[in-house]
């Protein structure tokens, strides 16, 4: 492994740290080496700010000058509520910068890249660029599609079952795995569910069991009104409801600076959001139980069609949580 891809694998590494926690910002990772030492480590903090670049920076002082910086997306140009940290990396004095991807952001969209090399700084882009956007996928489709990620989570028996026909569902899987549903939680914008969902099990759709977190918007889908849920507070998030169309909905919530959402609805909102092409990821968590078919399904009537036009995931990892099995599918490009 090259010392680029190395040093470029640690900033990413970095960057995950952000994610839930900084939106309307991306979530980027930064490293500073000088002589082959790291001197500087930073990760965009709670809220957005500071950014990356300016935590790195603070932390290296004045070993940034004549240091190599690695950042997982490309110095931001435009004033906000902090300078652009190209014009920090500038005024610290580094020789290269290494970035993994263009801003899309029309307010920097190469334009950091481009001050970094008239100010005399060498500039390399595209290093890790995959594993960037994997991890950026959420901002990045805000930016170029006006709509947030979406992961839809599915919680089922070995039949693909959610709860017995008498609408019994507590609890399908084991505790391992309602965990890890909170460290996914705790790794999106918002939390999503509809509104049968919410009138019959009243969730609080917010993380526990991870100390103090920033809590994630909680978005109802229902044209009815809301049910009584916990008002807004240090335990739970915001609140906000889609009530006509999944997708204008989805676009208000990525206008309102939400880059990625975390689905726990019944099986119709699922089908609603397979059938409109709006899920990237899929978690499927399976519990070694079996409900027959007059249990509830795990996702709802769609729309009919040919097979090869049903929606298709590819498998990416998978892996075993106490009893029951946890797999991660991606959106398949083919």
């Amino acid at each position: 492994m090259t010392d680029d891809l190395r040093h470029m694998n640690h900033a990413l590494r970095l960057a995950q740290r952000g994610l839930g926690n900084v939106w309307p910002n991306p979530n980027v990772g930064c490293v500073i080496v000088k002589d082959g030492i790291v001197v500087g480590r930073g990760w965009t903090q709670p809220g957005g700010r500071p950014h990356a670049e300016r935590m790195a920076l603070d932390q290296a002082g004045d070993a940034a000058c004549g240091a190599t910086v690695y950042t997982t997306l490309e110095p931001c140009a435009h004033h906000g509520r902090t300078p652009p940290c190209a014009d920090a990396l500038i005024a610290a004095g580094v020789v290269r910068v290494v970035s993994a991807l263009t801003d899309p952001d029309p307010r920097t969209a190469g334009q950091g890249h481009t001050r970094l090399r008239d100010a005399g700084i060498t500039v390399a882009e595209g290093i890790a660029a995959e594993a960037a956007a994997r991890l950026q996928r959420g901002f990045l489709k805000r930016e170029t599609q006006g709509l947030p990620m979406v992961t839809l989570k599915l919680a089922s028996s070995l039949d693909g079952r959610i709860a017995t026909a008498s609408g019994e569902s507590q609890w399908i899987t084991g505790p391992a795995a309602r965990r890890h549903v909170h460290l996914l939680r705790m790794r999106h914008d918002a939390v999503m569910v509809g509104g049968g969902t919410a009138r019959a099990d009243m969730p609080s759709l917010n993380v526990r069991g991870f100390g103090p977190v920033r809590q994630p918007v909680r978005v109802i889908v229902s044209s009815q009104s809301l049910p009584d849920l916990p008002p807004e507070d240090a335990a739970h998030g915001p609140l906000r409801q889609i009530s006509g169309n999944l997708r204008d909905g989805l676009a208000e919530l990525a206008g309102q600076g939400i880059t990625r959402v975390f689905c726990e609805g019944g099986g119709r909102l699922a089908a609603s959001l397979l059938a409109d092409d709006l899920v990237d990821d899929l978690v499927f968590y399976s519990a070694g139980l079996v409900l027959g078919s007059e249990g509830r399904a795990s996702v709802g009537a769609m729309p009919p069609g040919r097979l090869t036009d049903a929606p298709r995931f590819d498998l990416r990892r998978s892996l075993r949580l106490g009893p029951d099995l946890c797999q991660f599918w991606s959106r398949s490009e083919a």
